[in-house]
């Protein structure tokens, strides 16, 4: 089974793929992020379906997007020939397209599709059909040479000598594949070019910030967290979870970083997806929401899926979905408030002031918090943050613009917010805030205290929490989300590390004025992408892996944050 970051990610808008580095596409969910998976060997074995293109001799594999795109291309080298696949998703039609073109000498090449349905359960039955083979209704395989559908699986063999090019379809009929190919390069290359960063990690920022817009649900603005499911937070763990759906929060946090790197109409989209979604009511607003603003199914597990590596339980559906976390108010609030400012200040000004009136409403209640934990609600320091953060933004912006508000009520509540934090959030033995008011435990959260204003970067309270979890929860330029084994999480100790705290650590070390000690953790931090700059979830420092779902869009935002604080822009 290929590792987590053997996988290359494609994308269309509208679903996603991961390829493995021999040129196996082992996960694939048609035609929604959130569709079952007809292609699931990631979640299995073989058995479970993939899709297979390359030499049937030894080759060595090298592979890239071919410029800022979401197109791949691998070459393949054997001892008779060369061979690039280059694999994308249709930008204009719901279709995966693999190119098989020869680059030198004659390449004997081995064609296997087995497509298992509902998450590789069902075996379909397939039906040829001239050029095409029907698989499903809107899933039909089509390609230039003979393909013998039978037991299950559609295989061929053929060679393919320099100069020639073979194209195979997977999903909706559509026009010619090679115009396919040309329309879709230019689409990513043409939103690419509109990219604002500058600096030395400009390049690996544009990459983060295209796999963050090929999770976005195009048809309705949503962002999901990341295109898989179940991939395990630690080898043979029980952490995994279904990450195909678009959280207010994680969605807020791309949205800034889109907002920050001049696509602000991807901003506005995720503003008015969340309005839309959610109303002008936040008391109902909900942690999840499938990609298009639904409710996502319950949660639910699949015993006949092995598990990645044997990581068990598979599950579909999340139930977070019935959490209670006060922080994402503050999350909503800084999006919306980025997003107005990328046109209409009053913009959806009912949402984003009864968003505030929420927070002044519920602040003192527990949560469940940003890491979702399944051991019961506490009073999290950093929701009491974020809930002062929705007030904060909704008081400035009707102080600027006359924006009608019980401004009286609301500097109330926010004062009444920053005291009690700074009160009972505060540890002075530690010399730090803690994770739950009145507590003595580190969290990694509060590394993002001082980027949305809460403190300045060089209060001695941000300056000794920062550097107590750089002592406390750090493992290199790594830094670990909490103490699994100091929290009561519901579920049994031990994951990777958080690859997105280690991001924020940067950005509060920059905001610091501490640039040699940020720029060094970066560095850090970006030689653990693979080959092809994506992130996972996780990493494991022992291992030396990538663990948890992939890409993963918290890792990847986070890594765009840190790269604008080291060229001195904020996002919040």
């Amino acid at each position: 089974m290929a590792l987590i970051e053997d996988h290359a990610l494609i994308g269309d808008g509208r679903t996603a793929a991961l390829v493995s580095r021999d040129g196996t596409i082992d996960w694939f969910c048609f035609p929604r992020f959130d569709s079952p998976a007809c292609l699931a060997s990631l979640l299995g074995t073989e058995a479970n379906g993939f899709w297979r293109i390359g030499p049937e001799a030894p080759a060595t594999t090298t592979r890239r997007y071919r410029g800022d795109t979401l197109v791949l291309e691998t070459l393949f080298q054997t001892a008779d020939g060369s061979i690039a696949l280059i694999d994308f998703l249709d930008i204009a039609q719901p279709r995966l397209i693999r190119v098989v073109e020869g680059r030198g000498g004659a390449t004997q090449c081995r064609f296997t599709l087995r497509p298992r349905l509902d998450y590789g359960r069902d075996t379909p039955a397939l039906t040829a059909d001239g050029p095409c083979v029907r698989i499903a209704p809107g899933l039909t395989l089509t390609g230039p040479i003979g393909l013998a559908p039978g037991d299950g699986e559609i295989t061929g063999t053929f060679t393919i000598r320099a100069g020639e090019r073979l194209t195979f379809a997977l999903g909706a009929r559509g026009s010619e594949p090679e115009a396919a190919l040309a329309a879709t390069e230019a689409h990513w290359r043409a939103w690419s070019a509109r990219t604002a960063i500058s600096g030395p990690w400009a390049g690996i920022a544009r990459r983060s910030l295209l796999t963050l817009k090929a999770l976005c649900h195009a048809a309705s603005g949503g962002i999901i967290a990341a295109p898989t499911t179940s991939l395990p937070e630690q080898a043979g763990g029980p952490r995994n979870w279904d990450y195909r759906y678009c959280w207010p929060r994680d969605g807020s946090f791309s949205a800034l970083a889109f907002a920050a790197t001049a696509h602000p109409e991807e901003a506005v989209a995720w503003a008015d997806w969340l309005a839309l979604t959610v109303g002008d009511d936040p008391a109902g607003m909900r942690p999840v929401y499938g990609p298009a603003g639904e409710q996502p199914g319950a949660e639910r597990t699949l015993p006949w899926l092995a598990g990645y590596e044997g990581a068990r339980p598979v599950r579909i559906g999340n139930g977070a979905a019935s959490q209670h976390q006060l922080d994402m108010v503050g999350a909503v609030a800084l999006a919306l408030d980025r997003a107005a400012a990328s046109g209409d200040p009053a913009a959806h000004w009912p949402l984003r002031r009864a968003m505030a009136a929420h927070a002044a409403a519920v602040w003192r209640q527990d949560d469940d918090g940003i890491w979702e934990v399944r051991g019961g609600a506490q009073s999290f320091t950093w929701s009491k943050i974020m809930a002062w953060t929705a007030l904060d933004r909704a008081i400035r912006a009707a102080e600027r613009h006359g924006l009608p508000a019980p401004l009286d009520a609301f500097r109330a509540a926010r004062a009444a917010i920053h005291a009690a934090v700074r009160a009972r959030g505060f540890n002075r033995a530690l010399g730090a805030f803690t994770q739950v008011l009145d507590g003595a435990t580190l969290d990694a959260s509060l590394l993002l205290a001082p980027l949305v204003g809460f403190l300045p970067p060089d209060d001695p309270r941000i300056v000794g929490t920062v550097e107590a979890i750089g002592r406390g929860l750090s493992v290199g330029a790594l830094v670990k989300r909490y103490h699994t084994h100091e929290t009561a999480d519901g579920l049994p100790p031990g994951e990777g590390v958080f690859l997105a705290c280690g991001f924020w650590r940067v950005a509060a070390l920059a905001a610091m004025g501490r640039r040699t000690d940020a720029e060094g953790a970066f560095a850090g931090l970006v030689g653990l992408c693979n080959d092809v700059g994506l992130l996972a979830e996780e990493y494991d420092p022992v291992a030396r892996r990538h663990m948890g779902n992939f890409p993963q869009g918290f890792s990847h935002l986070s890594l765009v944050w840190a790269a604008l604080a080291l060229e001195g822009v904020g996002v919040m």
